[in-house]
């Protein structure tokens, strides 16, 4: 296990891997900057936005398509910091923010909000489609997360973070709808709260448990397969990269912790590499 960067990120989410470029994307939701990491060089880069971004997901024709609190839009040059407004399906709901997000097989972009006040089911996944529209998907939770995809497309599943559940739909490719929703697993007490996740070529689902301080590895049945213990306390998310797909990175949280936990352990909001023997999949670029 290695620590890739020396900074400490507050809200590090939502790693993805560019294949072409053979570079690392994230996010600091809560310092409202996208980065990237050339892992040949060890060229690292931040682009501040003006706004919190939750999630993002490569073009085909280059950029971004990213999930911020006002919406979702298009960012053809990160450097620029110049948004395309797309769709702000929750206009009427301000406090609300895009938290969680990736294309499917087809390069519609799903992404899910989050209720940052817990007091009623607002947060839901919409559908992008590549000609820019939008329409509510699945959901209806606090906190849309652990969204993620079976290797031929036709799984969905999300995550409920404050009730520690993981859900799993059937998708149809053709149509982008979903049905047969249906409990697939529930994160044991004391173990975290399943946060951000990916799926490896055998088709398992990795879920990083926030507040656990591990990933858990589930089998296409909702077995528990694996526990990866990890030295930071609150992963965010996992996302397989590299050259051959066999390093799995995971980015991490700080925010909230306290001077004497930081100081404890200065992993805390680290960005981390660990070497695996599954290899990940290629992640679908965005259509529009």
């Amino acid at each position: 296990m290695q620590r890739l960067l020396p900074d400490r990120f507050l809200l590090g989410e939502c790693p993805r891997w560019d294949e072409q470029q053979q570079c690392l994307w994230w996010v600091d939701i809560s310092r409202q900057q996208i980065h990237r990491l050339d892992l040949a060089s060890g060229e690292h880069r931040g682009y501040p936005l003006h706004e919190e971004i939750g999630c993002l997901a490569l073009r085909h024709q280059g950029g971004l398509v990213v999930g911020l609190r006002s919406g979702l839009a298009l960012l053809p040059d990160p450097a620029s910091g110049v948004l395309i407004p797309l769709a702000a399906p929750e206009a009427d709901r301000p406090w609300q923010r895009f938290n969680d997000g990736r294309c499917d097989a087809r390069g519609r972009f799903i992404a899910g909000t989050m209720n940052p006040r817990k007091d009623a089911h607002y947060g839901t996944f919409y559908r992008l489609d590549a000609d820019g529209s939008v329409r509510p998907l699945v959901g209806r939770s606090w906190t849309c997360n652990g969204l993620a995809f079976s290797p031929d497309g036709r799984i969905l599943y999300w995550a409920d973070t404050p009730t520690r559940t993981i859900h799993r739909c059937d998708y149809d490719l053709a149509s982008g709808e979903v049905s047969n929703p249906r409990v697939f697993y529930v994160v044991p007490e004391g173990w975290g709260r399943p946060d951000g996740a990916c799926v490896d070529s055998e088709g398992c689902y990795w879920s990083a448990q926030y507040a656990g301080g591990r990933l858990l590895r589930l089998s296409p049945e909702g077995e528990l397969l694996q526990t990866v213990m990890l030295p930071v306390s609150h992963p965010t998310m996992p996302a397989f990269g590299g050259p051959d797909l066999k390093t799995l990175f995971v980015t991490s949280a700080s925010q909230g912790m306290s001077a004497e936990q930081l100081a404890s352990n200065p992993w805390e909001g680290a960005l981390l590499a660990l070497n695996m023997a599954v290899s990940g999949l290629v992640e679908p670029r965005f259509a529009g």
